[in-house]
């Protein structure tokens, strides 16, 4: 799976060397580690920059993109993170509120400083989908990935409008490809089954599909190049996952920042799913639930 070496791409004078990129399905818990990192010494950080999400979104609906020839897909995720993360006047104004909000950003003032900065890094949600992308056009790239119960994850998702929006019955139209991962809809003859299904099983859907790919991860990166955290660990002890983070990627992480933004309790979903809700989710995933030792083997 390693692709071969390429040139180191340069902004704002500053070689980018061993990017740190966040992966996760939805309401996994990458925001919460996005927003330590973009307060590590040294890091900038981008989190939501909607350049970034065009081109993460469009790999994922369309993973043949992601198989252009001649290496044009990583030259293109190059290209966006170089005008991502170049530190000019007005630059954050095209940041999310949340990354804003991470970095305490107030007006127009720039979230770092090349005088600051030794290493870059990005935790656009759903990053998980261009990894294999990612990595031909950062080979030295550092990956984070956090796990966390499909059932906690889909009841945040059944909150969120952004996630729903995904779940309109038209969003997996006749262009779709299949497999489609974004979707986890795996054949073109489960399209209509996906369209007349309950949000609930189409966000278990999304989750599967994101923590398969997360095995492959650990399957094919080396462990120089991959760290994978569960949430409820996180959770439980901020400091633990504090110290793994800042010996993976040789920078400092504070527990503080970690969890400082807030967090959803472990175990929601016992209250915030519908019985039939939860009954859905676990059937459509049990497999993986099961695997990650959320349901009894």
């Amino acid at each position: 799976m390693r692709p071969p070496t390429h040139v180191i791409l340069v902004v704002n004078g500053i070689k980018v060397q061993r990017p740190v990129f966040v992966l996760g399905a939805p309401h996994s818990g990458a925001d919460l580690i996005g927003r330590a990192l973009k307060r590590s010494p040294g890091m900038h950080l981008t989190m939501g920059r909607p350049d970034v999400a065009r081109v993460v979104y469009a790999f994922a609906r369309r993973p043949s993109i992601m198989r252009g020839q001649a290496g044009g897909p990583a030259r293109v995720l190059r290209d966006v993170f170089a005008e991502a993360w170049r530190m000019v006047p007005g630059a954050c104004a095209d940041c999310s509120p949340a990354c804003r909000e991470a970095a305490g950003i107030v007006g127009a003032t720039l979230c770092a400083t090349p005088e600051e900065v030794t290493r870059f890094g990005d935790a656009n949600p759903d990053l998980i989908y261009s990894a294999p992308v990612l990595l031909q056009a950062f080979p030295d790239a550092r990956f984070v990935q956090v796990i966390r119960d499909g059932r906690d994850v889909v009841a945040d998702m059944l909150a969120d409008p952004a996630c729903m929006a995904w779940c309109k019955p038209g969003m997996l139209g006749e262009e779709a490809e299949f497999p489609n991962p974004f979707f986890g809809v795996n054949s073109v003859k489960n399209r209509d089954r996906w369209a007349a299904m309950p949000a609930a099983g189409k966000c278990a859907l999304r989750w599967r599909s994101a923590v398969r790919l997360s095995a492959h991860l650990r399957r094919e990166l080396p462990r120089d190049q991959l760290l994978t955290l569960r949430y409820e660990e996180m959770v439980a002890s901020p400091y633990t996952a504090a110290e793994r983070l800042s010996a993976f990627l040789e920078t400092r992480v504070s527990a503080v920042s970690l969890l400082g933004g807030g967090y959803s309790r472990v175990g929601a979903w016992r209250r915030r799913l519908r019985p039939d809700d939860r009954r859905l989710v676990e059937k459509v995933a049990r497999e993986e639930l099961t695997r990650l030792g959320y349901l009894p083997g």
